[in-house]
């Protein structure tokens, strides 16, 4: 079910005083109804899924289908420092009756309407069975324009399960990965903070068989960055498009404790910040272009003094780069 987006969401400091120069999210964000409303023709554009069922199925922790909420509340109040950019919230796709393949179809059609509006989506989970939705919506838009399309995933997860029978948080890329096996495409995969001790032998195994590239949470630190971007610059060299996803799992557990499966280790956020900000270095170069970014698993019944809602919140604001001019 689409539900349209809620203006009491975002509220926050006022500082009028400073005119133009003191606003904020809250102030600036304008409501998109994709019930209602032509497609805007240009800026960035929030939505959200809200749902843990993929979670549940997983087996995990439930309570990202909160996500989307907490992740506004921390939005609304940062300081706005992109005046040429528009900015929209377009509402959120619900999953109901544990119907997750219904609601995946939903905001996979909402995101390809967006994207062929050219806007930048940035999608708010929600549990990582986003990425079913996210990646279908850029491959249908990609494979119009004959593009090949990468996948850039940072999480501490492979997200390579089978369905069992059905899909879950822990089979969005295999199924991506089927999907292009039935359209005789190339898989292009990166993930990035892949944690051992998260992934079974059978994983790193099915990973390798897949063709996907990986780098540890081990080999992602300062004295390993000169590495660490080459394979970024590395495999956006082998793509026109990008889907860049955010699994919040792969920052440690004391940045970030609202999410399913808390990092032991993890990818310190300010190395994390470096990597993204590569990504988008690369978009802006005319490398390979990002379509949508989207951020999984803020669960904000496990957050601690709203850590994990800000740390969303400081990615999101960092994404809108993608879509500056």
């Amino acid at each position: 079910m689409y539900q349209p987006p809620d203006i009491n969401l975002w509220t926050g400091r006022l500082d009028s005083e400073e005119g133009n120069a003191g606003i904020r999210w809250h102030q600036h964000i304008q409501l998109l109804d994709m019930h209602n409303m032509d497609m805007p023709k240009e800026g960035a554009v929030i939505i959200g899924f809200c749902s843990d069922e993929g979670v549940s199925r997983n087996k995990g922790r439930i309570g990202a289908k909160k996500g989307p909420q907490h992740i506004r509340r921390s939005l609304a109040g940062l300081a706005w420092h992109k005046n040429d950019l528009a900015l929209f919230d377009a509402g959120d796709i619900l999953c109901q009756d544990q119907n997750l393949e219904v609601a995946q179809s939903a905001l996979t059609e909402r995101l390809t309407r967006l994207l062929d509006s050219a806007l930048f989506p940035i999608v708010l989970g929600g549990g990582h069975e986003i990425a079913l939705a996210s990646g279908n919506a850029v491959y249908l838009c990609a494979n119009k324009r004959k593009a090949v399309t990468g996948i850039i995933n940072f999480d501490a997860h492979f997200d390579l399960r089978r369905p069992s029978p059905l899909g879950s948080s822990g089979t969005p890329f295999y199924q991506l990965n089927q999907t292009c096996l039935t359209k005789n495409q190339d898989f292009h995969y990166l993930c990035m903070g892949v944690a051992e001790t998260a992934n079974t032998q059978a994983l790193f195994q099915r990973a390798d068989k897949l063709g996907v590239k990986w780098v540890m949470d081990s080999d992602i630190h300062w004295a390993n960055l000169s590495a660490n971007l080459a394979t970024i610059d590395a495999f956006m060299a082998l793509c026109d498009v990008i889907y860049l996803t955010i699994d919040l799992d792969v920052l440690p557990a004391a940045t970030m404790p609202g999410v399913s499966a808390p990092a032991a280790r993890g990818v310190q956020l300010d190395i994390l910040e470096q990597l993204i900000t590569r990504v988008i270095a690369n978009h802006r170069q005319g490398i390979a272009q990002i379509m949508l970014a989207d951020i999984a698993e803020c669960n904000p019944l496990f957050d601690i003094d709203n850590r994990s809602g800000k740390v969303a919140a400081r990615l999101i604001n960092q994404l809108l780069a993608v879509a500056v001019t």
